[in-house]
């Protein structure tokens, strides 16, 4: 059970593969890391809010700020890869970060989509 949230977590749909699955594999694989790339190419903010950098902003609008770097962090793999590599760009920096952080946060929210399915279709192939 841990080995496979695990491996569906590091690599976009990897549940599916383990299922035997491979065209939602392939898909979910593709589209996950398509925007992440897209993402760290526009710049998109990869980090943690500061504190400093939610000055200012009423509690709903923090809490999504941190909502979404959660999100972020939930792609997975190709989130782990990038910040191996050395990207990393803070809350509110970047000329097109708005645009590059959506597509970071859709990448998380997209590999927690798979991850969820991938453990309902498990869970029912097993009391099938």
């Amino acid at each position: 059970m841990t080995g496979f949230l695990i491996l569906s977590w590091l690599v976009p749909g990897g549940g599916y593969l383990l299922l035997r699955r491979y065209r939602q594999f392939a898909g979910f694989l593709l589209v996950v890391s398509a925007a992440t790339v897209a993402g760290v190419l526009l710049q998109g903010a990869n980090l943690w809010p500061a504190s400093g950098e939610l000055e200012g902003l009423d509690g709903l609008a923090g809490l999504m700020a941190r909502g979404g770097a959660l999100a972020k962090a939930i792609a997975g793999g190709p989130y782990l890869l990038a910040r191996w590599a050395g990207y990393s760009q803070t809350y509110l920096a970047g000329c097109l970060h708005e645009y590059g952080t959506v597509l970071l946060t859709a990448a998380g929210l997209l590999n927690l989509l798979a991850i969820a399915d991938a453990w309902e279709v498990r869970r029912r192939e097993k009391h099938a």
